[in-house]
């Protein structure tokens, strides 16, 4: 949000542009970029910066104990989003690198890459030049903090960092029946994941070290560094359990992997929240207004009104929500054509049947003007509930009526806003508060060309 106390005079449509084309983010890039490599001529350094266009490539870290499937996710990561893997293993097999050939000697004899070296062969992998036009996924490296601070004293600093986690008595069990395809790379497992092909299965091999005992150990030392190395990656950090499907834990990662992080830019919020009655969006709409002080404009105010209202001086500086209209897209196109579009637009989807629930159950004592709820907030006494009343519009029928003239606008505004959030209303309110909130101070996903 932004917190400057100035009244904000400039046209709506040039934040709007920022946003749209990244302006602030690239700002941003080019000038970590220029802090970290100190070029002489700097500008040439931008054009040659901008002209590589790799600002949105995947820079990922996976890191996770032994059998948490770390490798798995990244092959798939890497297959989805047409980037490279980079592990010790194949950093060690290099061709044509005298480093690598050395690494490997070491490790021959020691079993160990000294952190240094690992390092400059991460730096030298991540310099060349498909992994600038692709990116990377660092699978399980960096394996301790000495390691992590070199990588960032380089400037190879990643965009997003994956832990998976599971107990270990779980992965000891995964480990010990572990298999591997020789000819593919692929990981297999004796029990939860075994091929159906009976030429795979005959190829199959059994890696070393993979005894419960071994992985007893490996474990240790893994908890040992990980609690040292976590503190390095505050703000890019997702810890995801991987004792759960696999599917299930790669959509996560990917889920994460395509998400912007919150960008620094000046920004005032023009919030619409969609939905049909009894969603949620008004309580939502107080929520946003109380947490971060938009003005809330209630559904009820005509269009007329409404663009008055909109030009004050509060509604520019501090950003709006408003919730219930544009109920079609003529409304929509009206708006959008008085100058006032959302930058976050937000539809709020629930059953019906759970809107009969919120609204059909709703009563109000005409004494005390008290509102009570049938199921969440019963009457205290049979008294007090002989005399409630229900307002005609918490009908069933009119309920209905509401709710299917909004379903049959809603296809039209869901395109017209082609780039609104779809949102689960159907569950705690400040779980859903929780989703609207991120969608708001995060960036919005970039479109798919």
């Amino acid at each position: 949000m932004d917190a400057t106390s100035a009244p904000h005079r400039i046209p709506p449509e040039m934040p709007q542009y920022g946003e749209d084309y990244h302006i602030f983010e690239m700002m941003q890039s080019m000038l970590e970029q220029l802090l970290i490599h100190q070029p002489e001529d700097p500008i040439s350094f931008m054009i040659s910066h901008l002209r590589r266009n790799n600002d949105n490539v995947p820079r990922v870290v996976i890191l996770g104990p032994p059998a948490s499937g770390k490798t798995t996710i990244a092959m798939w990561l890497c297959k989805h989003l047409n980037s490279n893997l980079i592990t010790k293993e194949n950093l060690l097999e290099r061709e044509f690198s005298l480093l690598s050939l050395e690494a490997k000697k070491h490790y021959q004899v020691y079993k160990r890459v000294p952190n240094s070296t690992l390092v400059s062969l991460v730096q030298e992998r991540l310099n060349e030049d498909d992994c600038l036009r692709r990116g990377w996924i660092l699978d399980g490296i960096p394996e301790r903090r000495e390691q992590a601070l070199m990588i960032q004293t380089l400037g190879l600093a990643p965009k997003h960092v994956i832990v998976l986690s599971a107990p270990d008595s779980v992965l000891i069990e995964r480990n010990v029946g572990k298999r591997i395809d020789p000819v593919t790379g692929e990981i297999y497992h004796t029990t939860f994941d075994w091929p159906p092909e009976l030429e795979i299965q005959n190829r199959l091999i059994q890696p070393e070290g993979i005894s419960e005992i071994d992985t007893a150990k490996k474990l240790l030392e893994y908890h040992r560094h990980i609690i040292r190395i976590l503190p390095s990656y505050p703000k890019i950090l997702k810890t995801i359990s991987s004792d759960q499907p696999c599917v299930d834990v790669f959509y996560q990662a990917l889920t994460y992997v395509q998400s912007g992080h919150r960008c620094n830019a000046p920004f005032t919020p023009k919030v619409l929240l969609c939905g049909p009655m009894g969603c949620g969006k008004k309580l939502q709409a107080a929520l946003l207004s109380q947490k971060y002080g938009l003005v809330n404009i209630p559904d009820s105010i005509i269009t007329r009104v409404l663009t008055e209202r909109l030009k004050q001086q509060d509604c520019i500086q501090k950003g709006w929500v408003l919730h219930g209209f544009p109920r079609d897209l003529d409304q929509a196109r009206l708006l959008n054509s008085m100058g006032y579009s959302p930058n976050r637009v937000f539809f709020l989807n629930v059953p019906l049947d759970s809107i009969l629930e919120r609204l059909t159950l709703r009563r109000t004592d005409p004494v005390t003007g008290e509102r009570f709820h049938l199921m969440y907030k019963p009457p205290p006494t049979i008294e007090v509930q002989a005399r409630l009343l229900q307002n005609p519009k918490d009908s069933e029928e009119y309920i209905k009526l509401q709710t299917d003239l909004f379903y049959r606008n809603s296809g039209d505004l869901e395109q017209y806003y082609d780039r609104a959030i779809i949102v689960n209303g159907d569950q705690d309110p400040y779980t859903v508060f929780e989703y609207i909130e991120s969608g708001i101070i995060n960036p919005l996903p970039r479109k798919v060309t």
